[in-house]
């Protein structure tokens, strides 16, 4: 008599959002893991696009995955995971502007800059020091591209972050930060005639390698979040 075959679990590499969610409301460490890693890239950038500093950032993110992980029954679905962690980092990065009484409320966003005419420039960027005659390294490359982002005004590099850098659609930055598709595309348009002055078209490849948030520091971030959560259970 032949027997039926035993089903393959599959890993948690293997999972789709929705099933990895389903196992990290039931307290599965590695589908939390696989989910933090997935979502490093994405949430460091946004978070850093508001905050300008790496380490800020980084706490950020953590505290909002944390807030995210224990408040699961709070994530009905009705948008992608993904979106819904956006929108944790974000209250996260800007209460953290708030403490330390350099508030750009997202209001601001939702309002439009008073100083910004529509077919006007806004305040002068500081272009990062370049040597022409010098051949910069990739990482060298890496760090004008960030300073010049960084030296965006604030509206213009969250914009620019998520939609060119992390490749969100237009639809979704208007969402998350509560515009309409107009505004998203005219922030856009402003924020790429900006650093068009402060850069070179040769420094357009290294686009896709700012910010980085992988490797050691992916994993770490992972294991911080599964600690800080099993600290909370065990409390």
């Amino acid at each position: 008599m032949q027997t039926a075959p035993i089903p393959i679990r599959k890993s948690c590499d293997e999972l789709g959002e929705a099933e990895l969610v389903n196992l990290a409301r039931g307290g599965n460490d590695d589908a939390v893991r696989v989910l933090v890693r997935r979502n490093n890239q994405r949430l460091f950038r946004v978070a850093r696009g508001i905050l300008n500093s790496d380490a800020e950032a980084e706490d950020a993110v953590q505290a909002a995955y944390v807030n995210a992980f224990t408040k699961l029954d709070g994530f009905r679905g009705d948008a992608a995971f993904s979106t819904w962690l956006t929108r944790i980092v974000m209250n996260e990065s800007y209460g953290r502007l708030r403490r330390r009484k350099h508030v750009v409320d997202l209001a601001e966003y939702r309002e439009g800059m008073q100083d910004m005419q529509e077919g006007g420039e806004y305040a002068s960027m500081t272009t990062p020091p370049m040597n022409p005659e010098t051949e910069l390294e990739r990482a060298e490359v890496r760090k004008v591209l960030e300073a010049s982002i960084d030296a965006l005004p604030e509206p213009f590099r969250l914009t620019y972050i998520m939609r060119d850098v992390q490749e969100m659609t237009t639809r979704e930055v208007a969402m998350l930060l509560g515009i309409n598709v107009v505004t998203v595309k005219t922030r856009l348009f402003r924020a790429r005639r900006l650093l068009r002055t402060a850069l070179r078209k040769s420094m357009a490849d290294e686009f896709s390698g700012i910010f980085p948030f992988d490797g050691a520091r992916c994993d770490n971030m992972a294991d911080r979040v599964v600690q800080a959560l099993a600290e909370r259970r065990d409390g």
